[in-house]
């Protein structure tokens, strides 16, 4: 069935980072070469990483996808109410798609209402829009489907173009906390400036929450998440034929609570030099005795803060829809003039 096929979630990141061999390149030895020293998260996603992806969804602490989950296993009725209360017909768009695990059932609660929609998938991965296209009118019979791919808001401001039907937005999974505050408020902008008022927005968002529960999410007891972090050195070895030693570094996330803020290290066990190679030569990366590679953020909302982030980019909250723990939110925000 397509919502078993959970292998999916990351598939289109990878493909996208194993295209451009270039500039993974480049953005490795740029992160590492600078004076805090990161890479990015979206190269965490090769062949292992995608195995240990699903670990780590799968392990018991890793509460946010079972918790949204949970919101569109349980309330489809309620966000198709939202939506179809607002928007009689529209076009249901979806940023980083992915296999629908979770928005298939809002999709199969609104075919069973015949509501008049188009759903548009948006994913940069050619395999996952040829995926949900093939698969989905066979899952959903009567829905209909048409895939985009490229960036994000590219896309966006394409269904603008093709249709003038009102929108509904996706996005799902807590992407918008894979950003900084400053560059979250930033891209909810953009996505306002390609909206109409009257659209709406359903964005999934990790709520704020005892801190002991989120730092046992971002660093498991069987270590997948060490491991998935530990990974992109391996990557870097094999693509880069660079000479990291794993057992010199070690997985550690931290979480503030009073900013939200919970972000994963690599630290550096020893000083050492690592040699990556590039097209121009080798490369090499010294690294101080705990010295810190920062890896990825997971930010976390207050549910005002997140009803300030929409009014800022020109949203108001028309509802918020939460797990039964009431650790994590789909907000529905409607845009305003």
């Amino acid at each position: 069935m397509l919502t078993a096929n959970r292998n999916l979630l990351s598939v289109g990141e990878r493909e996208l980072t194993m295209e451009g061999g270039e500039s993974f390149g480049r953005d490795i030895v740029k992160g590492l070469m600078s004076g805090q020293k990161y890479l990015q998260s979206k190269y965490f996603y090769d062949k292992e990483g995608d195995r240990l992806f699903q670990q780590i969804m799968n392990c018991e602490e890793y509460y946010p996808f079972n918790c949204e989950l949970e919101i569109f296993t349980q309330q489809a009725g309620t966000l198709a109410d939202m939506i179809m209360k607002l928007q009689p017909e529209f076009d249901l768009i979806e940023l980083g798609a992915g296999d629908c695990t979770k928005s298939i059932y809002l999709l199969r609660e609104l075919v069973r209402r015949k509501a008049n929609f188009n759903y548009m998938p948006i994913d940069i991965s050619a395999n996952i829009i040829d995926y949900l296209t093939t698969h989905l009118p066979s899952e959903i019979p009567g829905i209909k489907v048409k895939g985009l791919r490229g960036e994000y808001l590219d896309m966006l401001g394409y269904t603008a173009k093709c249709s003038n039907k009102r929108k509904v937005l996706l996005f799902l999974g807590s992407n918008l906390g894979n950003m900084l505050p400053e560059e979250a408020a930033v891209f909810c902008s953009q996505v306002r400036s390609h909206l109409q008022p009257g659209d709406l927005a359903i964005i999934g968002i990790d709520l704020k929450k005892n801190p002991s529960v989120i730092i046992a999410a971002y660093n498991d007891k069987d270590k997948f998440t060490r491991e998935f972090n530990l990974n992109l050195l391996r990557r870097i070895n094999r693509e880069l034929k660079a000479n990291f030693d794993l057992t010199k570094f070690d997985h550690f996330p931290i979480y503030d609570p009073s900013t939200g803020a919970c972000r994963s290290f690599l630290i550096s066990l020893a000083d050492q030099l690592v040699s990556i190679t590039t097209e121009s030569g080798p490369v090499m990366i010294s690294f101080r005795e705990n010295e810190e590679i920062f890896m990825e953020i997971s930010q976390k909302y207050t549910v005002g803060e997140m009803e300030s982030l929409g009014e800022n980019a020109s949203f108001c909250t028309v509802n918020n829809i939460f797990d039964q723990k009431r650790w994590f939110m789909d907000t529905i925000w409607e845009a305003v003039q």
